[in-house]
């Protein structure tokens, strides 16, 4: 029979939300609680008989209580098999009782890490006992119940109702997956702090073995594609929010794509943190209209006006509070998510009345040169590289053509510059008067992608009715060099008059003639950003 009762539990607890309430009902069902230091005392301030773990093993609590359960009388009553004699013979010749059920969670030791704590401190909670209680107990599974989660104790309280003060196999089998998952994503958190955060040891940003302990935050209804599963992890500690930690104002539940895009919307977004207004419009991870202005609403107007076809069922993101008048016009196309670092109570009124939209309020924006590591799988392995957090201002511009850039051209070649980092390589951007003109993405060679965002350039003159397309006079970048000159040439012909590229090509001088033959400036900022 695969149900065994409750008598004895052991209780040792960091976080003692819900303890009370959990001793009370196994008291009332005549469990004998076991506890240590604080927990102990929490029980006894709620009323409840506890006997000390010291009374079992015939040791006190000692060294500021880093001993404490670390005894046979309680690894023998953990691990004891009940249905091998030579187990139940040692466990009467050396007085241990067994133990049926352990709760259990560890030192806070995430939590420390995370709100800044000095070494000693975090030191003080890595947890040893606790563990070993947590790895013993789930061991012995047949006959033991492990809780490590208080979300858990519902259905631990649950399960004894239904079978009169029981645990079935199955369930101790969940609870046993999901201890040793937390002692694995608890060492894992450890392991990290020596590898990258220890400031007393040897870092090295890839150790030898890299542990990497991630949280299910939800499961989502599927994939890129609808047969494929998917699910959404999160870190244990999290350096940076982003598009997981906002709050949902409304809408459907998130996807896999919507997640994905609305990360990269907010991404570019954050590149314009503390700046004037600025809009941002992904579709399928690559933002097709990027506008800054003096207003919310004329940078919506901007960036929509740069590719309006893709902005249909895409992804926006703002850098400041999102107002209603700009809400109003956002709302005037299909879009899946719109995300802001705020929301106004006048935009949320608007987007009430389209049900299906998800609006998510981000909070802080994420810092776009914060360390980190960017993370990808390939059959047989991952590869793990930094963030590209590298970054260029005017003064690190290497003008190299005989015509420099006026004043107006370097702000837009920055702007461009910065939206190309954002853009699936191979990238082309144009921009003029801080908003994207056209952008190319994602193009084996990058005369394509400059004449695949010239074309756009020209269909939205079309659409708009202008004179020109918005790449005359415009700034165009490239996230890597030209190798030919065939490229530079494509966006001359678009009516770019200011190049910003890496440089580093063999043929840099060829590709340099054909800019100063165009009458182009041209500068060199000496960094690529390829993006795949």
């Amino acid at each position: 029979m695969s149900e065994k009762a409750i008598t004895r539990a052991l209780l040792s607890v960091s976080d003692k939300s819900g303890l009370a309430d959990l001793g009370a009902a196994l008291a009332a069902r005549g469990v004998e609680l076991v506890s240590t230091g604080g927990t102990a005392k929490a029980l006894r301030d709620a009323g409840l008989a506890v006997k000390d773990v010291s009374d079992l093993t015939g040791f006190p609590e000692m060294m500021d209580g880093r001993v404490k359960t670390l005894h046979p009388a309680v690894h023998g009553g953990l691990l004891a098999l009940r249905d091998n004699p030579e187990h139940v013979a040692a466990m009467e010749t050396h007085g241990i009782g067994a133990i049926d059920l352990v709760v259990v969670n560890l030192y806070p030791f995430e939590a420390t890490v995370a709100k800044g704590a000095g070494r000693a401190e975090i030191i003080e909670n890595i947890d040893i006992g606790g563990p070993s209680m947590v790895r013993s107990a789930a061991k012995n599974h047949g006959f033991v119940t492990i809780l490590t989660d208080p979300a858990d104790y519902p259905a631990l309280l649950e399960e004894l109702a239904v079978n009169d003060g029981a645990t079935t196999q199955a369930f101790r089998t969940r609870m046993a997956g999901k201890a040793y998952a937390r002692t694995a994503a608890y060492d894992s958190a450890i392991a990290s702090w020596f590898a990258f955060g220890d400031s007393d040891g040897e870092t090295t940003p890839f150790p030898e073995t890299l542990p990497i302990a991630l949280k299910r935050a939800d499961s989502l209804r599927y994939g890129e594609n609808p047969h494929q599963s998917a699910a959404i992890y999160v870190p244990q500690v999290i350096a940076a929010p982003g598009v997981p930690q906002a709050a949902q104002l409304q809408g459907k539940a998130l996807s896999y794509n919507n997640l994905n895009d609305a990360d990269a919307a907010l991404e570019l977004a954050a590149e314009f943190a503390g700046q004037e207004p600025a809009v941002v419009i992904v579709k399928h991870a690559n933002p097709c209209g990027v506008a800054q202005s003096g207003s919310l609403l004329a940078a919506w107007e901007a960036a929509l006006a740069c590719d309006s076809v893709s902005a249909f069922g895409g992804i926006v993101a703002v850098n400041c509070e999102l107002d209603g008048a700009t809400a109003e016009a956002i709302a005037g196309i299909f879009t899946e998510v719109v995300i802001a670092p705020t929301v106004s109570a006048e935009a949320r009124a608007v987007f009430a009345k389209k049900k299906n939209l998800r609006l998510l309020e981000s909070g802080a924006l994420p810092d776009p040169r914060r360390g980190g590591f960017a993370m990808k799988t390939i059959a047989g392995g991952m590869l793990i590289q930094s963030r590209d957090g590298g970054a260029v201002s005017r003064d690190d511009l290497k003008v190299v053509t005989s015509r420099a850039p006026t004043d107006q051209e370097l702000k837009d070649c920055l702007f461009a510059w910065t939206v190309a980092r954002h853009v699936k390589s191979n990238a082309i951007v144009y921009a003029k008067d801080g908003a994207t003109a056209g952008i190319g993405a994602g193009q084996m060679n990058r005369r394509d992608s400059a004449r695949i965002a010239a074309i756009k350039a020209k269909e939205a003159a079309e659409t708009y009715g202008w004179d020109a397309p918005r790449t005359h006079g415009s700034a165009v970048a490239s996230d890597a060099f030209f190798p030919f000159s065939d490229g530079l040439i494509s966006a001359a012909e678009a009516g770019a008059t200011a190049v910003i590229q890496p440089g580093g090509s063999i043929r840099d001088d060829e590709v340099i003639a054909a800019a100063d033959a165009a009458g182009l400036a041209m500068v060199f900022t000496g960094m690529r950003h390829f993006r795949h």
